[in-house]
């Protein structure tokens, strides 16, 4: 008699999470953070490398990566360079990448369609950094797994925001801490 497994053992595969990491301001602008980021202290640093220690793959929208592309490869800003410039970057986007990044790559096909394929293959987690687009979709079709979130002591004024245009989505929190900078470090898991 052939014996079936069901439970948490058998989950390696599944246990897989998209996590969009995004900072914002106070009204929920997460367009061109460094326009209102402007103190940065120990424990928002312990948050990026808390998140990019499970990480071993990113999805970055084209807007994000062009920029990033100019920036990350020379950049001494650790841990986060490090990990950007070797960690696996699938970027979504219709036209072939013009510059090159070591481990980049245009997501083949439908975004929805090829993050709910690699959240089903082996291994860490799946980040989603910097891409309001991007993170807007994932959230929307419900692939989001969690939600972490650096909410600087200022009001932006104008800029896209995060959370526009989606729809009801049930959060639980998971971590809420204030920095000594005053920021605002929520993260919570995305419910249905």
């Amino acid at each position: 008699m052939d014996t079936v497994h069901i439970g948490w053992h058998d989950r390696s595969v599944s246990s897989r999470k998209v996590v969009v990491y995004e900072l914002m301001s106070l009204d929920g602008v997460a367009e061109n953070p460094a326009g209102f980021l402007t103190d940065w202290d120990d424990a928002v640093d312990a948050t990026i490398a808390d998140v990019i220690a499970t990480q071993d793959a990113v999805i970055l929208g084209r807007r994000s990566y062009d920029e990033w592309v100019g920036f990350w490869p020379g950049s001494e800003i650790e841990p986060f360079a490090t990990f950007i410039n070797t960690v696996a970057k699938y970027v979504a986007t219709s036209a072939p990448i013009d510059r090159e990044w070591a481990h980049a790559s245009a997501v083949a096909g439908g975004l929805v369609d090829f993050v709910r394929d690699l959240k089903n293959r082996p291994g860490g987690d799946i980040g989603v950094h910097a891409s309001i687009s991007v993170a807007q979709t994932l959230l929307t079709a419900g692939v989001v797994d969690e939600l972490r979130l650096v909410i600087a002591p200022t009001i932006a004024g104008a800029g896209r925001r995060l959370l526009d245009g989606l729809p009801p989505i049930r959060l639980v929190p998971i971590r809420n801490v204030i920095s000594p900078t005053s920021h605002l470090l929520l993260d919570y898991r995305v419910i249905g």
